[in-house]
């Protein structure tokens, strides 16, 4: 199954800006990052809430193009779009990160991390 992701060049500055405005989906970006690439399954991101919940936040972050999610066998595997967003806004995914910090105010992630297999 493929998923919906944007062009580099359809990537819009006010639906990024507004997706990374949410904790929840900042919280998920600030983690991503932190991997340095490596792509992530959806279950590393339970500590974040419901899976109905989870599954909004992936998808407002996917759609923006902050995200890209493949489906690996019944795995969704995550990566954040940083070269993508680097081309497009050189420098905000670096400063958005840097602002965030280590916020007291944006949710723990990270307690179920898993090795997938390849």
């Amino acid at each position: 199954m493929t998923l919906p992701h944007p062009n580099t060049d359809q990537i819009s500055l006010p639906i990024v800006l507004g997706v990374l405005g949410d904790p929840t989906r900042l919280a998920i970006v600030r983690y991503l990052a932190s991997k340095e690439g490596v792509p992530l399954n959806c279950s590393q991101f339970l500590d974040l809430g419901s899976k109905t919940n989870l599954s909004y936040h992936l998808a407002k972050l996917r759609e923006a193009g902050v995200t890209r999610a493949e489906v690996v066998g019944t795995n969704r595997m995550i990566t954040l779009r940083r070269a993508d967003l680097d081309a497009r806004f050189p420098g905000l995914l670096d400063s958005v990160i840097a602002a965030a910090g280590d916020d007291p105010a944006l949710p723990a992630v990270g307690g179920h991390d898993l090795e997938i297999p390849a």
